[in-house]
């Protein structure tokens, strides 16, 4: 089975951001991978235990820095790594990287395709459903189980949904997955993964490469405009109520009717 994953790097969670103009940015701050993109490699990682000769291709669009992610899905278990090397990455939507991506798996013959729910940065996610479309294969999103056929040519998906989950049966291959946290435990990289991931290369393509039209590039041909950019309000610190049960419900029906306008 050929397994395609598609990833992407992102600050680290726990990094302290500030808004410059249209950019975030966050000087001094690491960078990861995106934590729904570990459950689609490990999820990769996983079928290759099952089937041996499976082949799992990493895929990610960005500056130089984003090889270092793809080096720790390598270590992962990952076997190849195609880096997307596209200087305009930042001011480019979610449809225009799916159209990248497109250019770039399509130029193989793969059987699942493999993305992260969604990217914690931007929280939008598109670029599977997206992907899947120009790809021309259904997909199902927030995936938290995959259950292959015998002869791995089908497969029961469960997703979740609000207050449950539904199972899509008897799935066909090629199709295209979002993966949810639950669908497994991302392993860390052992040191034997690590040392491995040092002799694997990392194969690197620009615009020209893939024979992207310049259209892809332009501005005007977005489908998303980001407006405006800034940080949430900051909280107001706590109000601890104190004396008798009786005089606690006064003051907070009185903060509740006068300060915060509820009733």
């Amino acid at each position: 089975m050929k397994i395609i994953v598609c990833i992407k790097q992102v600050l680290d969670t726990a990094a302290k951001i500030e808004i410059q103009g249209e950019n975030i940015v966050s000087p001094g701050s690491s960078l990861i991978m995106n934590p729904y993109d570990e459950f689609a490699v490990e999820e990769a990682v996983c079928i290759k235990d099952r089937i041996p000769e499976s082949e799992i291709t990493v895929i990610s669009v960005g500056p130089d820095t984003v090889k270092e992610t793809l080096k720790r899905a390598l270590a992962m278990g990952a076997d190849h790594a195609i880096h997307i090397s596209e200087p305009l990455y930042p001011k480019l939507d979610h449809f225009q990287v799916a159209n990248i991506l497109f250019k770039a798996i399509a130029k193989g013959p793969f059987d699942l395709v493999l993305c992260g729910r969604q990217a914690v940065d931007d929280d939008m996610a598109q670029i599977g459903p997206a992907l899947a479309v120009n790809l021309g294969i259904p997909f199902v999103t927030v995936v938290t189980k995959i259950q292959f056929a015998d002869d791995f040519k089908t497969a029961d998906i469960t997703r979740q949904i609000e207050g449950g989950r539904e199972t899509r049966k008897n799935m066909l291959l090629p199709f295209l997955v979002t993966c949810q946290k639950g669908l497994n435990n991302p392993r860390l990289p052992s040191l034997k993964g690590i040392m491995a991931a040092k002799k694997k290369v990392i194969q690197t393509f620009n615009a020209i490469d893939l024979d992207i039209d310049a259209n892809n590039f332009d501005p005007k041909n977005k489908k998303l405009e980001t407006v405006k950019l800034s940080l949430p309000p900051e909280r107001k610190k706590g109000i601890i109520l104190e004396g008798l049960d009786e005089e606690i419900a006064k003051q907070l029906v009185k903060i509740i009717r006068e300060e915060k306008k509820i009733i």
